[in-house]
């Protein structure tokens, strides 16, 4: 396979590239060809913004002398997602003086892409956003789409806006830096892709495993690719989420619930991650299947078998109660009215949303039965 940069297009109204390969960050002319003003708001995190944000300034000034560049850093972790430092990251394009020509270039993982993307949506009624994900969960996932969005204490992105961005640039080589758990989280969304449409790509995931939780660049180029191909096929179909991009969802109206219920894993504890909530919600998505007579249990064993070779968690946290787990996932933005709409499959590879989801098969579940 070739680790040679590589782009996947996506259509809609507001087409864009997503541009993947190593040492994209320090790419002057891709950095520079999605930015038509001369204010730039470089948003990041504490634990990013060490390794990445001063290479990235210098290569922007270096190309454009004339840039006013501006930053706004907040805490690593999903619970930074919140509309306290989404005003901070306003405040600073206020203060920028950022115009309607503005840039805001998300640089971190999914929580920062969510929050910096949010603030350009809503900046002047919407500026500019590029993302330039350091994750692999957000390379394959919240990077792609335009979903933007912050947490409030009653549940995940509940409030925020769809805005595409302007271009997506994914510097593979920075996955070098990253925890191994934050690789393995990542690959949990790439899983995702196999299951919802594509059973060729979940065996080349039984059978790369040792590549990809290894970082080879090859095997790690291969899977963004794939997973950004599918998700940039769906999102230009359906850009709003009005039909199959709910597909994307697969297990995280599960793994939002365990998410809000365990506190959007607060700094100094052991909380999941996202896609650590999203490996267990979808084994809970499967076994539900299951129990509906819509799929093979087999199915559910080849997911968690997987999911656990990827060194990920399949069962529900201790000290959740499944009670609690409902209350939560009857908040979740796909419902209609009040009543659970899941996403769930009929084997690996063809997932399919499913409305008026009985509520005792779901605590059934929840419940372990």
């Amino acid at each position: 396979m070739n680790a040679s940069p590589r782009s996947v297009a996506v259509g809609g109204e507001r087409p864009y590239s997503i541009h993947i390969g190593p040492g994209l960050l320090g790419d002057a002319g891709l950095l520079t060809a999605a930015l038509r003003g001369r204010h730039v708001l470089l948003v990041s995190d504490d634990t990013v913004a060490p390794l990445y944000l001063q290479g990235v300034r210098e290569t922007l000034q270096a190309a454009r002398p004339q840039l006013k560049i501006g930053q706004h850093l907040i805490p690593a972790g999903e619970a930074s997602k919140t509309l306290h430092n989404f005003g901070g990251a306003i405040d600073a394009l206020a203060a920028l003086g950022a115009t309607r020509d503005a840039c805001v270039l998300a640089l971190g993982g999914g929580v920062v892409g969510d929050l910096a993307g949010f603030a350009a949506a809503c900046w002047m009624r919407g500026v500019d956003c590029v993302q330039l994900p350091t994750t692999l969960l957000a390379m394959v996932d919240s990077s792609v789409g335009g979903k933007t969005a912050v947490d409030i204490p009653q549940g995940k992105n509940l409030v925020g806006a769809f805005h595409p961005p302007r271009a997506v640039i994914a510097d593979t080589g920075v996955l070098r830096s990253l925890p191994a758990r934050e690789l393995r989280a990542g690959l949990a969304e790439v899983v995702k892709y196999g299951c919802i449409r594509d059973p060729l790509f979940f065996q080349w995931l039984q059978a790369e495993r040792a590549a990809l939780l290894a970082g080879d660049d090859a095997a790690l180029a291969q899977a963004i690719a794939r997973s950004c191909e599918h998700k940039a096929e769906i999102v230009e179909r359906d850009p709003l989420e009005k039909g199959e991009r709910a597909l994307l969802n697969l297990g995280h109206t599960f793994g939002h619930a365990i998410e809000t219920a365990q506190g959007y894993g607060a700094p100094g504890n052991d909380n999941l991650n996202h896609g650590e909530a999203v490996a267990v919600g979808m084994v809970l998505a499967a076994r539900l299947s299951a129990a509906l007579g819509m799929a093979d249990a087999a199915d559910t064993e080849s997911l968690r078998t997987l999911l656990q070779a990827y060194g990920l968690p399949t069962a529900i946290p201790a000290g959740l109660t499944p009670e609690t787990l409902l209350q939560h996932m009857r908040l979740d933005k796909k419902n209609i009215a009040g009543r659970l709409r899941l996403v769930l499959w009929r084997g690996i590879g063809k997932a399919e949303v499913v409305p008026d989801v009985d509520e005792a098969a779901v605590l059934d579940v929840l419940r372990g039965g």
